[in-house]
Parts: structure tokens; C-alpha cells; sequence
């Protein structure tokens, strides 16, 4: 399907808006994990196009996720602030390793740690109504996950809330609510300044990242909705659910990536 292929084509953007904003407002993510693929697929963009068109619409779907999650008390500001710290740091620093150095390895560690923390959620249920605790060493380790957050992003373009929610979980005892609902505030600023650096890139389609996004965000507070009854047992296993959907989408492209011709040196 091509960009020209009429009202077909629009449906098609807002469908995938729409799955992209549920799951942003359930999970606490930003929704490209599913939106990136489907946009390639479904709507023929290619890869880069896919990954701006996305982040365009994760923008305003998480700032309607977050004012949700905030609204019902479940929002860390304290712990978002540090986090974006080291996100804003870590993409930087992933974006040149990206360029510099083998992927091979690191991406398959990236993919082992990705299953367990499936493996975890599955096994350890959160605990909801846990508030997250703050000190000086807390407040480093929260930059920390903040700096490998944007690292992963950086070099694999995986969102930030697939490393936030579980890590904020799992380290830190967090609720998986606090954990959804910090990880959507701290994707907004990280979220534009990437939409920022793409426009001037000219690698966004500014309108169909606005379908996108504007069916996302009618979506995205029913998500939250959602998430506030069910179960904590419940949320960690469809979570754990969809870190081993970012794991096949990894390791088809890490398979990929290791088929292609190697450049003969010349």
C-alpha cells in the first residue's frame, strides 16, 4: 500500500494508531514496538520512516497516558526527573556507539536480558500500592536506568517504557502502576526531542504521524483504564507478553543484519 493509495491508506494509519495507543496506555509504553512493525508492514514505510512516523505519535499518546496515570496518583515526578537525565545522555551516547562499534554481541545480550525480565514478571508478580523510596543512591540509580534506557534506544530503537516499566519494577520495588505511569512522563521529553531532530532530518510525514497520533490518544486513557483493575499477576504476564514480542522483533533483525554481506575491503 502506498501513501497515494487514498482513504484505504488513511484507515489504515488510524488502525495502527489506535492498537499503538491502547497498548501505550495498558503497558506504560510508548507503543512503537508495535506501531514500527506495523507501519512497515501494513502500511509499506520503510524502516527510518516507519521509527519517525511512530515517535511522532507517541508523543501526544503518552502525554495522555501520563495526565491519566497522574491524575490517579500514579505518577513519580521525582523519579521521572532523574531517569530523563541519564535518557537524554544515554541517546546521545547510543546513537555514536552506533556507528562505531559491532552490534553482534550486544544485541544479543540485549535480547538475553529482555527474557529475563519476561522470565521475572512471570515468575514475580509487582506489588501494587508500593511507592518508590529516594535517596542519594537511588537517585544514581534512577539515571542509570535512565542512561541504558537511552543507550537501547539509541542503538536499537527500542522505546524507553521496555526498559523503564521493568526496571523500576524489578530494581527498585516500584508498583506497576507508578512504574506504566512514570515511564509514559519520562518518554514525553525524550519523544521530542527525537521528533524534533527528525523533522529536521525531513524523515517525518508529519501527517501521517498525526493520524497516527490523534488515533493513539483517543485510546490511549481507556488503556489506563484498564490497566487500574486488573490484576498486578495479570498486567506482569501480558507485559512479560510483550517483551517477548521485542525479543522475536529483535532477533529476526539481528539474524538479518548477521546474513547480510560483509563490504569487501578495497
Amino acid at each position: 500500500m502506498k501513501p497515494d493509495s487514498g482513504a484505504r491508506y488513511w484507515l489504515v494509519l488510524a488502525l495502527i494508531g489506535v492498537i499503538g495507543g491502547f497498548l501505550s496506555g495498558l503497558f506504560g509504553v510508548g507503543g512503537g514496538i508495535v506501531m514500527v512493525p506495523l507501519l512497515v508492514g501494513l502500511a509499506q514505510m520503510d524502516q527510518r520512516r516507519a521509527a519517525a512516523t511512530s515517535l511522532v505519535a507517541i508523543v501526544p499518546a503518552s502525554a495522555v497516558g501520563a495526565t491519566t496515570y497522574f491524575l490517579n496518583g500514579q505518577v513519580d515526578l521525582v523519579a521521572a526527573g532523574f531517569i530523563v537525565i541519564g535518557a537524554v545522555v544515554g541517546a546521545v551516547i547510543g546513537t555514536r556507539l552506533l556507528r562505531r562499534i559491532p552490534l553482534v554481541w550486544l544485541r544479543w545480550m540485549f535480547i538475553g536480558l529482555l527474557v529475563v525480565v519476561a522470565a521475572r514478571l512471570l515468575l514475580v508478580p509487582p506489588i501494587r500500592g508500593e511507592a518508590l523510596e529516594f535517596s542519594w543512591y537511588i537517585a544514581i540509580g534512577y539515571v542509570v536506568l535512565g542512561l541504558f534506557m537511552g543507550i537501547a534506544s539509541g542503538l536499537f530503537g527500542i522505546g524507553g517504557g521496555v526498559i523503564a516499566v521493568p526496571g523500576l519494577i524489578a530494581l527498585f520495588g516500584a508498583s506497576d502502576l507508578i512504574a506504566k505511569g512514570t515511564s509514559l512522563l519520562v518518554m514525553l521529553p525524550t519523544g521530542i526531542v527525537g521528533t524534533v531532530g527528525n523533522i529536521r532530518g525531513r524523515l517525518v510525514d508529519l501527517r501521517a504521524g498525526l493520524v497516527v497520533g490523534l488515533a493513539a490518544t483517543l485510546v490511549s486513557a481507556p488503556g489506563v483504564a484498564l490497566a487500574l483493575v486488573i490484576p498486578p499477576r495479570l498486567s506482569g504476564i501480558l507485559f512479560a507478553g510483550l517483551l517477548i514480542l521485542a525479543v522475536v522483533q529483535l532477533s529476526i533483525k539481528a539474524v538479518r543484519a548477521q546474513r547480510r554481506p560483509k563490504p569487501s575491503a578495497s
